[in-house]
């Protein structure tokens, strides 16, 4: 899988919680977020990949969706099912 995000734009946080760190990165062109929580030790180069990777992932998860998302049918109304089939979209 390709990088999704150019590590250099990444606004990454991180804030110290006893002998971990958690590690908030965000994707300036769509505002995606991501946190990971990771230990102290581990160190902030480890950490920062990590969270990166999980920014990639998410922002690769999100073009999926968009790209399998069809829209309603014309009307969309509740007809349009066959009899005895529950819609669980949220």
């Amino acid at each position: 899988m390709a990088a999704s995000v150019d590590p250099d734009e990444v606004l990454l946080e991180f804030r110290r919680i006893g002998a971990a760190v958690k590690v908030t990165a965000v994707d300036p062109r769509t505002l995606v977020e991501v946190s990971i929580v990771g230990p102290a030790a581990a160190g902030e180069s480890v950490l920062t990949r990590n969270a990166i990777a999980k920014l990639d992932r998410a922002l690769e998860r999100r073009r999926q969706e968009a790209e399998t998302h069809r829209p309603a049918s014309p009307g969309g109304g509740i007809g349009d099912r066959p009899s005895g089939t529950l819609d669980r979209r949220a």
